[in-house]
């Protein structure tokens, strides 16, 4: 990655710069960051019947735990990273996970449902700002040739939280109590605090004169089409995913859910794994190559979609184009916005939770008025214009 001038970290000087070497320990911190924010997100949804009852209140309510999280991160995204350029980075990284040690605090001891969605709330700003920090942190810890590789090793914790994190948890809450995952998850939090200070660098913020505003980088040569991308990939994806029960339905397997998403999971670990060896080198054949394996799949869940053997097959497609998605559309943003990346990030988090919202609305009401049967259809329409547009940014955001 190459840019027009030089880096806050080269301007200013950070405490420490890449070797010829990926940083393990830091990355692997990152990880865990990543995995303890998924893990956050996603558990509620796991635990609904016991944090209803827990809290007094209905199914559809608690609900709203996860949506107020997934505010928080779209709010908070953009106008957190804009005001924060100047600061350096590791007391900003260590304080979006402290956010993440309060509100896990709060909701395992809270007994009032307003206090707990506070607490969710938080825990959403909390994530807007780790997303936007994750990866040029790690890309800024690792050598030139090797950036790419290491945010796949720092965003590894995500594909890990959904597939075995979420399941663990959701077993584990029925065990010892859905407080005491919230309580697991902040000694979790501890751990994670001491292993940053011990392992993370240290990189000087922007400079005053440095510092971007965000229509300057939303106008960079390549940073609309990768939101395109995100936006349209990410959405055809939650179409399918928020509504994956009533999808199965059709194949009479509605009660093998957990199943199905176990070898999403699988999957999605196989391609995160491709994408961090060759991302550095393929950058845009890897995105090209999931939108159109990602479109494969949808078409097998068109034709063979009552047929449990056919959506198995199509979900291990879905499962490896998606594993590494977020690697490729993060690594593209870094290395298209370069010393803007933590802004450009930022603006990615916003278009990736627009996106899940996007893909919860439009398959409910695909589901009201045609049936799940319509997922399938709308998928493939929303990848092609995915592919066009990567396909069509050859110069900047996807270049070869």
């Amino acid at each position: 990655m190459k840019s027009p001038q030089p880096s806050a970290a080269m301007q200013t000087g950070a405490i420490s710069r890449p070797s010829d070497h990926l940083p393990w320990g830091g990355l692997l911190a990152l990880s865990l960051a990543a995995f303890i924010t998924i893990l956050t997100e996603a558990l509620p949804a796991g635990l609904l019947p016991l944090i209803s009852s827990g809290l007094g209140v209905s199914e559809a309510a608690a609900g709203q735990l996860v949506t107020v999280y997934a505010v928080g991160s779209l709010v908070a995204a953009i106008p957190l990273t804009t005001f924060t350029q100047g600061i350096r980075r590791r007391p900003l990284l260590l304080a979006a996970i402290a956010g993440f040690l309060v509100a896990n605090t709060i909701t395992a001891v809270s007994p009032d449902y307003t206090l707990t969605l506070v607490a969710r709330f938080i825990a959403g700003i909390s994530a807007g700002l780790l997303w936007a920090l994750a990866a040029g942190y790690a890309a800024r810890m690792a050598p030139e040739h090797l950036k790419g590789r290491a945010i796949a090793i720092a965003m590894a914790g995500t594909p890990l939280a959904l597939s075995f994190g979420v399941p663990a948890g959701t077993f584990l809450g029925a065990w010892i109590g859905w407080r005491a995952c919230f309580g697991l998850m902040s000694g979790m939090t501890v751990i994670l605090l001491v292993w940053v200070l011990a392992t993370v660098p240290d990189f000087a913020g922007e400079p005053g004169s440095a510092r971007r505003s965000v229509k300057s980088v939303l106008m960079r040569p390549g940073i609309r089409p990768v939101l395109l991308v995100v936006l349209t990939f990410v959405v055809a994806h939650n179409i399918l995913y928020t509504y994956i029960a009533p999808f199965l339905a059709g194949a009479g397997i509605e009660e093998q859910v957990d199943t199905v998403l176990l070898m999403f999971g699988i999957a999605s670990l196989i391609g995160i794994w491709v994408v961090g060896v060759l991302i550095d080198r393929r950058l845009r054949a890897l995105t090209l190559g999931s939108t159109m394996l990602f479109g494969l799949a949808s078409i097998a869940f068109w034709i063979g979609g009552d047929g449990p053997l056919a959506i198995y097959g199509a979900t291990a497609l879905w499962g490896l184009a998606f594993g590494g998605c977020a690697t490729l559309f993060q690594t593209a943003s870094a290395k298209t916005a370069g010393p803007a990346a933590d802004l450009a990030q930022s603006m990615l988090v916003t278009a990736w939770n627009m996106a899940i919202a996007g893909g919860g609305v439009i398959g409910g009401v695909l589901l009201d008025r045609f049936g799940a049967g319509a997922f399938a259809p709308t998928m493939i329409a929303l990848l092609i214009i995915c592919f066009a547009v990567a396909l069509n940014a050859r110069r900047h955001g996807f270049p070869g």
